[in-house]
């Protein structure tokens, strides 16, 4: 399985089998995690057979069933730092999906002080959410999506790459399904990516343009 149909094929899975990550997976999104915390100056971690950050009251509002692996979101607080962790946790996301895991963005409905005492932040570093991780009980559902044109703004004809670029972006998770996003084509060709509000919007925000990038063919054009 590719990137791309890996956009295609993913889609958030809350409950999991009592099945460990395989070893081959498991070095693989460790090596990916290594890559992405030098790429984005980050902190990603993966926890594994810890189920307490999954096991209380928050957990179960959300709906989660056996989540004993996770992703935890950490880096220096910045002002980039929500976007990068979108950029760079969809990146294992998809690397998850190819690999026959399933996995579920999570801001809220778990435990913090669980996670915390899970992984390892620095003074100067914050846990912002974690990504569940592991053998799904299924493969999820489609999200219902707002019409494309309300995500995006071109004069003139849209060019084939900035739709594929598009139609990727909207497959994207966001929080609570919101797309609070907004690409607009600008008349030199730089495409300008911006959120428009809500609640996690800045991470939904590098979620979407690294769906948009790998779908539209990041050398063939420029970020505004």
């Amino acid at each position: 399985m590719t990137l791309l149909e890996a956009i295609e094929a993913r889609h958030s899975v809350r409950a999991y089998r009592d099945e460990p990550i395989a070893p081959d997976a498991l070095v693989r999104l460790r090596e990916e995690i290594r890559a992405c915390n030098e790429a984005g100056a980050l902190h990603l971690q993966l926890i594994t057979q810890e189920p307490t950050a999954f096991g209380g009251l928050m957990a179960h509002y959300g709906k989660f069933d056996n989540v004993r692996n996770y992703i935890a979101l950490v880096g220096k607080k910045d002002a980039g730092l929500d976007e990068r962790l979108g950029w760079y946790g969809e990146r294992l996301v998809l690397l998850a999906q190819t690999l026959g895991l399933n996995t579920c963005w999570v801001g809220l409905t778990f435990s913090r002080r669980a996670g915390k005492r899970a992984c390892v932040i620095a003074a100067d570093e914050t846990l912002c959410g974690v990504i569940a991780v592991g053998y799904g009980n299924t493969q999820g559902s489609a999200h219902r999506s707002r019409p494309l044109r309300e995500c995006c703004h071109v004069d003139g004809e849209m060019p084939e790459w900035f739709a594929r670029g598009m139609e990727a972006a909207m497959l994207a998770p966001t929080a609570v399904n919101q797309q609070r996003f907004r690409f607009t084509l600008l008349a030199d060709g730089a495409v300008k990516a911006e959120s428009t509000g809500g609640a996690y919007s800045r991470m939904d925000l590098g979620i979407v343009r690294y769906h948009f990038a790998l779908a539209a063919g990041e050398q063939d054009f420029r970020w505004a």
